[in-house]
Order: structure tokens, then C-alpha cells, then sequence
């Protein structure tokens, strides 16, 4: 029954908080996407799971620090099980959830150590109510749009004709061409082929995605078989709410892709460098962590865009 107390209690609140920072009805006051959820949620976590630990088993620095995963690590399960949590949502927050899960345990323990069940049990309140204190004041702040760039660039040994046709109208991508990393590993929708109906300002240009998602391209400027820059708009509205989690819905509430440019510069008359670079925004109140983890999901797309281009450009007869 002990270690049930151990488990159980830290991931019922877990999901109770979980259900209560994503309910529309408290939008105004909590949200999953904060600090307060990220950082204030798993300290918690970990607080409670030593709380009610056996005293002996808390003397130990390693238990405080890893006992906390294991409620974290059934919290995720379950959440995707029941589809209140995405996969590719919770890989990006969970080093958060590890880290200050341990930080929880040890605050916990440390109060724990000192025998003193009165400021014990006020501390673990402390810890508990952090969360619903924290989140309202964190949720008033305005937020601003922060626009990040991604840049990627690869050489290829072929001339500049085959490698722009190669970049203004992408064929179907094959599944043995495709080699993302990360984007497949998150389940991201994979890229299959992008057309372009002319090659001017003004120009349309549909890059098609599984599972529904496409980008609704124009160029904003030309410069044949050097320069091509677009507006980027994806299909929010048109995409099927089981393509992507909702926090991370290209085009939603938090993530927006604005635009992309590819640029063909000569290094001699057989070898180009063909550059791919866009600009993307989030709107968080951690924008710095959101980015760093936009920034390696961009550019794994864009690496195997430009792997593709290039393979097709040096092979294609």
C-alpha cells in the first residue's frame, strides 16, 4: 500500500493538474504551455513521491534524485494513452520533467531529513499550491512573437540548371530517399513532393506533407537560377487534428512558419552550394527552450530537402 501511495498520489495530481492547465475554461488564468507547467509541475511531482516515501529509502541522495521518474515516466504513458498528451510534445519537455522532478525530490528530502513532520507537510503545500500561485501571474504576461532563422546549405557537383529545376518543383520524394532523423522520430508528417506553377514574383508554390499538412508558398522574389524567396503559409485549418499535437500545430496558437529561401551560389563550374534557410516563430513564455528545439526540427527538415536535391541533381540523367 505504501508504494502505491508513492506512485499513485503523485500521478493522479499530475493529471488533475494536467486536465486543469489544458481546460479552456481556465484560459485566461493556466496553461500547459508555461514555465509554471513545465518547471512548477514536476518539482511537485517529485516533492510528493518522497513525501510519502519510507524515511530510510529518502536517506538515499540517488532515491531522492531518481524516484521521481518513475511517476513522470507513467504520467507520460499514460497521457499518450489516452490521448490528452502528444508523443512528440512530451519528448521536447521531458528533459524539464526529469531535471526538476529530482529537483523536486531533493527539496522534499531535504525537509523530510529534518524530522520536522509540522514544516514538513507546509513545505509539501507550499510546493503543491507553487503551480496555481505561479501560473495566473505567468499567464498575464503579453506575449510577443520571437522569429528565429534556421540555415542549411549542402554542396553539390552538378550544373546549375538541374539542381534549380531540382528546387523550384520537387518530384514525389521516395521512401528510401528520405532521410530525416528527429522529424521522423517525433512522428512529424514526412515531406512527399513540392510543385511550382511559375517561375516568377508571384509565383505559387504547394510543398506537399503526410498526412494532410501543406505549405501554401509565394514568391516574393526571383532571380533565376540563383534566388528564390516565399511567403510560407501552412493549411492550419485543413489539417487533421490527428497530424499534430495542437501545441505544436504549425500555423496554431504557438509555432508559425513565415517564410523560406533558397539561394544557388558557384564555387567553379561543376560544384555549386545551394543554401536553404527560413524563418519561423514561436509565441511562448519560453521561447528560448521552444526554440532550440524549433531550430533542430527546421533543419532536419531542411537537411533532407537538401539531400534529396542534391542526390537527384548529381544522379538524374
Amino acid at each position: 500500500m505504501k508504494y502505491l501511495k508513492i506512485i499513485i498520489i503523485p500521478i493522479l495530481f499530475a493529471l488533475l493538474l494536467r486536465v486543469i492547465f489544458g481546460a479552456s475554461i481556465f484560459d485566461n488564468f493556466l496553461s500547459v504551455m508555461t514555465w509554471t507547467f513545465f518547471l512548477l509541475v514536476p518539482v511537485a511531482i517529485g516533492a510528493l513521491t518522497i513525501y510519502f516515501s519510507n524515511l530510510e529509502k529518502v536517506k538515499s541522495v540517488l532515491y531522492r534524485i531518481f524516484a521521481p521518474w518513475v511517476p513522470i515516466i507513467l504520467v507520460i504513458g499514460l497521457t499518450i494513452l489516452i490521448g490528452l498528451e502528444g508523443w512528440a510534445c512530451w519528448i521536447m519537455i521531458l528533459p524539464l520533467f526529469i531535471i526538476f522532478g529530482s529537483i523536486g525530490g531533493l527539496i522534499a528530502g531535504y525537509f523530510k531529513l529534518k524530522k520536522s513532520q509540522k514544516n514538513e507537510r507546509l513545505n509539501l503545500s507550499v510546493l503543491v499550491l507553487l503551480p496555481f500561485i505561479i501560473g495566473p501571474i505567468e499567464n498575464s504576461i503579453p506575449l510577443n512573437p520571437e522569429v528565429f532563422e534556421t540555415y542549411t546549405s549542402i554542396i553539390i557537383n552538378s550544373n546549375d540548371k538541374k539542381i534549380w529545376d531540382n528546387v523550384t518543383s520537387v518530384k514525389e520524394i521516395k521512401a528510401k530517399e528520405d532521410s530525416s532523423t528527429l522529424t521522423k522520430w517525433l512522428g512529424f508528417p514526412k515531406p512527399i513532393k513540392a510543385e511550382l506553377d511559375k517561375q516568377e514574383v508571384g509565383g505559387y508554390r504547394k510543398a506537399i506533407f503526410e498526412k494532410g499538412l501543406i505549405f501554401n508558398e509565394t514568391v516574393t522574389e526571383y532571380k533565376d537560377l540563383k534566388l528564390m524567396r516565399f511567403k510560407i503559409k501552412a493549411n492550419t485549418y485543413e489539417i487533421p487534428s490527428t497530424t499534430l499535437d495542437e501545441h505544436i500545430l504549425i500555423g496554431g496558437e504557438y509555432f508559425d512558419m513565415l517564410d523560406g529561401t533558397y539561394e544557388l551560389e558557384k564555387i567553379n563550374n561543376h560544384q555549386y552550394k545551394l543554401i536553404l534557410y527560413s524563418n519561423f516563430s514561436m509565441k511562448t513564455t519560453f521561447n528560448s527552450y521552444a526554440g532550440i528545439w524549433g531550430k533542430w526540427i527546421m533543419k532536419d527538415i531542411q537537411n533532407n530537402i537538401l539531400k534529396v536535391i542534391k542526390e537527384r541533381s548529381e544522379n538524374e540523367i
